[in-house]
């Protein structure tokens, strides 16, 4: 028995159509002549109210109601798109959202939001806006194909329409508000009393729709459940004898093609050769925009990071099973062994593309946070993005959208100066905010960046010493002065405003990257502007490794940052401290002895390993003892005692048992570049 709540679907649903309602305002606004946007948003909104109706959200349908008749005079070109407009409508989705959660929510408020609607599209519609329709070019089209004298409607649900929450009565009241309405019940589908099932439709309705009105009015009534049901309408031939429209009928036969030329010939084979072309036109997006939706299925995340885990185990299984094979040596122990290796990489490979979410997923709230912000600090600003494909795992991205707001609102507030101060120094008054998103090596990189003013040193050096975090004089890099902005309660703001001034905010970010073993990095040019940059592990399951072994432990180094490995040439001395320099087809490469970092007692193996991993922009070098081979990694979280230990992500299971530490490669050569660090300033001590 399914214990799935109704209402949390709806909000599910509703959650993704408000999105789509708000990106289709926000394009809107820079693009006000484009009327798949002004049809993408009224669907949503029509969306909203027969979903929020079928499932008891009264308040929010009666809300939606009157908000779609006011957007609806901006569909038929009776109204003009401005910023009035925008900014009413986009209230208008908050309080829908807001109605959601909470069916008694301020009513006043909505019904001053319903009367900002009205007054912005009371204005005289434009005669090139009323002759044109909507999603047609700029030709006239024939009146008939818009409007008719009348409609005859004749219609019957599918048999399950009332157990899936439709409601033929609610269809009927709808056909009723476009106009005058003639309407018979058609029983002849009813079985004898005792074969009835209570949930079932067995009425087919006729109806005579009587006065000029439009075609796609009358298609709108039918949107929820036209995939499903038998559908026929004809225009109505009126006292002047008005003809057959060129969309003669729409039949929607049960159950609906799967594919739009499939929907197509099976028309063309009931209507004729006339009326088939624009009735195919008509179906094949209809049809589409099923398969599209039938392709997608809700799962909860719940599930998903359970199979996680389960392929986890599987794969600790599968790594076992193939070592117990090379014990052996059965050669049919060997295939069966290869064979499951097969395919639970094949297994892995699909349970993470299902955790897997484009980072775009996240730019469409950022666009309101923008626009509202630019409004409000009367700051005009260009929100650039790029990398929507770029891919990471879902938990990350869960975790990401609050410390992006945080940095945003800084960069905004802080980072750009006002117009006035932007003219004077020679910069477009609008000010630019980039946030761009892309793959290196085994990690993501999301940077924003402003072309404000920059980062003021002083100021921070200022507030640092006031705080006791730093000593007065005390010498700082710049890098590490600019990272005092993520400590709690630091702020340079010189007065407390809605947006700033008391410091909290930032260490958010701090805690949150730092809690998905990320790092952040900042680039700032007085004058030009700051880049904030968050790394990111691109996944926190399972990875492919590289196993290596230095002294007599085994360390898993991530493949996907590993670019090459090389022996290291005789003549350098293996256990040199510090850090040295190979030579790689002419480029010097960096490299670090892991068995100097990491303490190790034994003898080092007579011809030691260079794995070369990529470091953000550098390529450095890991010298181990021995390379064992790649496999998969499946990622064990450390304890809390251990959650110091950066230069580890993590632990893995081998397959004989024992527990391999996963290398952290861009803490580990941060790490390894400090103690380089520190070693040459107590050698240019001494030698002082």
């Amino acid at each position: 028995m399914s214990n799935i709540d109704p209402t949390e679907v709806f909000r599910q649903e509703a959650a993704d159509l408000i999105e789509t309602l708000e990106q289709a305002l926000l394009d809107l606004e820079t693009r006000p002549d484009d009327r798949e946007l002004v049809g993408l948003a009224f669907r949503a909104l029509h969306t909203l109210k027969g979903s929020g109706a079928m499932f008891g959200f009264t308040a929010v349908s009666e809300f939606i109601h009157e908000f779609e008749t006011a957007f609806d005079r901006v569909r038929k070109g009776e109204a003009a798109v401005d910023g009035r407009l925008i900014a009413a409508a986009l209230d208008a989705r908050d309080h829908v959202s807001r109605l959601i959660d909470d069916p008694d929510y301020d009513p006043e408020r909505g019904q001053a939001i319903l009367g900002a609607l009205k007054i912005a599209v009371s204005g005289e519609a434009k005669a090139s806006q009323v002759s044109e329709p909507l999603g047609t070019s700029s030709q006239p089209a024939p009146a008939t194909s818009e409007a008719a004298a009348g409609w005859r409607i004749r219609f019957k649900l599918a048999t399950d329409a009332l157990t899936l929450g439709s409601n033929p009565l609610l269809l009927l009241d709808e056909m009723r508000g476009l106009g005058p309405c003639e309407i018979v019940a058609d029983a002849s589908a009813v079985p004898p009393l005792e074969e009835i099932e209570p949930q079932h439709s067995y009425l087919a309705w006729d109806v005579t729709l009587k006065g000029p009105v439009e075609r796609e009015a009358v298609d709108d009534v039918f949107l929820f459940v036209r995939d499903d049901m038998e559908l026929t309408i004809e225009p109505l031939a009126g006292d002047d004898d008005v003809g057959p429209a060129p969309v003669a009928a729409v039949q929607a036969p049960l159950p609906a093609p799967p594919k739009a030329e499939t929907t197509s010939t099976a028309e063309q084979q009931e209507t004729g050769p006339v009326a088939a072309e624009p009735r195919a036109a008509a179906a094949q997006p209809a049809a589409t925009t099923k398969a599209e939706r039938n392709a997608t299925l809700r799962v909860p995340a719940e599930r998903l990071d359970e199979l996680m885990d389960r392929v986890g185990e599987l794969v600790i299984a599968q790594a076992r099973l193939s070592q117990l094979a090379e014990t052996i040596h059965d050669p049919s122990l060997v295939n069966v062994a290869e064979e499951i290796e097969r395919l639970t990489s094949s297994l892995r490979d699909t349970t993470m593309g299902t955790r897997m979410v484009p980072f775009g997923s996240l730019f469409g709230r950022f666009r309101r946070l923008v626009r509202d912000l630019s409004e409000d600090l009367g700051k005009p600003i260009d929100f650039v993005t790029e990398g929507e494909d770029t891919e990471l795992d879902k938990t990350v991205i869960e975790q990401l959208a609050d410390p992006l707001v945080h940095i945003i609102r800084n960069s905004i507030d802080h980072g750009l100066e006002r117009p006035d101060t932007r003219a004077e120094l020679g910069k477009n008054p609008a000010g630019t905010l980039r946030l761009s998103a892309k793959h290196r090596g085994a990690e993501v990189a999301i940077a924003i960046r402003d072309d404000g003013a920059g980062l003021n040193a002083e100021r921070i050096r200022r507030r640092a010493e006031e705080a006791g975090l730093i000593s007065a004089g005390q010498s700082v890099a710049d890098g590490e002065l600019y990272r005092m902005i993520f400590q709690p309660g630091f702020s340079t703001a010189t007065q407390v405003t809605a947006l700033s001034g008391r410091g909290v905010g930032m260490d958010v970010v701090k805690r949150t990257i730092d809690g998905l073993r990320g790092s952040i990095d900042i680039d700032t040019v007085s004058g030009q502007g700051t880049t904030v940059t968050l790394r990111l592990p691109l996944t926190l399951a399972i990875i492919d490794g590289l196993l290596v072994r230095v002294g007599a432990d085994r360390y898993t180094i991530p493949l996907a940052a590993v670019e090459e490995c090389v022996e290291l040439p005789e003549g350098i001395d293996a256990e040199a401290r510090g850090r040295s320099f190979i030579n790689l087809r002419g480029e010097l490469v960096p490299f670090l002895k892991l068995r100097s970092l990491f303490g190790a007692e034994n003898e080092p193996d007579r011809f030691q390993k260079v794995v070369v991993v990529s470091s953000e922009n550098t390529r450095v070098g890991l010298v181990v003892d021995q390379i064992i081979g790649n496999n998969q990694t499946v990622i064990k979280q450390l304890s809390s005692l251990h959650s110091g230990l950066k230069t580890f992500s993590g632990a893995t299971i081998l397959g004989d048992g024992t527990v391999a530490l996963i290398l952290d490669v861009m803490h580990l050569v941060g790490f390894g570049q400090k103690i380089e660090e520190r070693r040459r300033a107590e050698t240019l001590e001494k030698a002082a």
